[in-house]
């Protein structure tokens, strides 16, 4: 009789290690995301910048609506530079898994 209720106490003491596991395992799949979401922004805005358009404003338009307040976007010379943060329900990791991402353009012939 005194193994009746092990699986519980099994579950009850695992419990903690799978949220935290499903909490990475989500939090890696925002960034992988987010590095999509980047890189497009950024092509976005290379495409914008060779066109005569204006880079910053096409990059942000290729982002969804959550990314608004999230992104920077810089634009030097021929070069866009998109920096964007994943959504995270920890704040302060989501600052340190910030997603960087570039594209050049070259002027329309």
């Amino acid at each position: 009789m005194a193994e009746r209720g092990q699986a519980t106490v099994e579950l009850v003491a695992a419990l903690p290690a799978l949220l935290l596991a499903a909490l990475v395992a989500l939090q890696l799949l925002a960034a992988g995301y987010a590095m999509t979401l980047a890189d497009g922004a950024a092509e976005a805005g290379a495409l914008a910048l060779a066109s005569g358009g204006s880079a910053a404003k096409a990059a942000r338009e290729a982002l969804p609506g959550w990314a608004e307040d999230d992104v920077s976007v810089a634009v030097e010379g021929d070069t866009v530079s998109v920096r964007l943060r994943p959504p995270s329900p920890i704040p302060a990791l989501s600052k340190r898994l910030t997603i960087s991402s570039g594209a050049a353009a070259r002027p329309a012939r």
